[in-house]
């Protein structure tokens, strides 16, 4: 496995990725699921987004196991591991190094029902529970933090 930065060729694969995960996930109805990967996501504001954050992949035979992004102010925007390879340590690995790339005195996240159970392990604290909006569906999470 090689863990190595975002690249904008990466993006489609990305998606797929994306969208494979969040419709593998337990806690969510299929129109919440919908919401959330709609499978038709802006391909610019992605790109964009990943490239103002330290994006980073992990590839095995060139094929994209997982991916997460973090800020500068240790937002922990995105974490997602294909659903053929969840519970194989990816994961943490990619947490492993999102944590340490910023010097910043917490790492929080809006982590979704699925993912709680993840990052508690990691020691991360439940701040509030939320209830977001996406195109029109409410879908819950919580917001949660972790001190270095």
């Amino acid at each position: 496995m090689e863990i190595r930065e975002y690249k904008e060729e990466d993006l489609k694969e990305i998606l797929n990725l994306f969208y494979d995960s969040v419709h593998n996930t337990r806690y969510y109805t299929k129109e919440q699921k919908d919401a959330w990967a709609s499978g038709k996501e802006d391909f610019l504001k992605w790109n964009k987004s990943f490239l103002e954050k330290y994006t980073i992949v992990v590839v095995s035979e060139n094929k994209i196991l997982g991916f997460g992004n973090i800020d500068h102010l240790g937002y922990l925007d995105m974490l997602y591991v294909h659903k053929d390879y969840q519970g194989k340590g990816i994961g943490n690995l990619i947490c492993d190094c999102l944590e340490t790339k910023f010097e910043t005195e917490r790492i929080y996240v809006h982590a979704s029902i699925d993912a709680k159970p993840f990052f508690e392990n990691r020691g991360y604290k439940v701040i509030k529970e939320q209830e977001v909006l996406r195109h029109g569906i409410k879908l819950k999470n919580y917001v949660m933090e972790k001190y270095k």
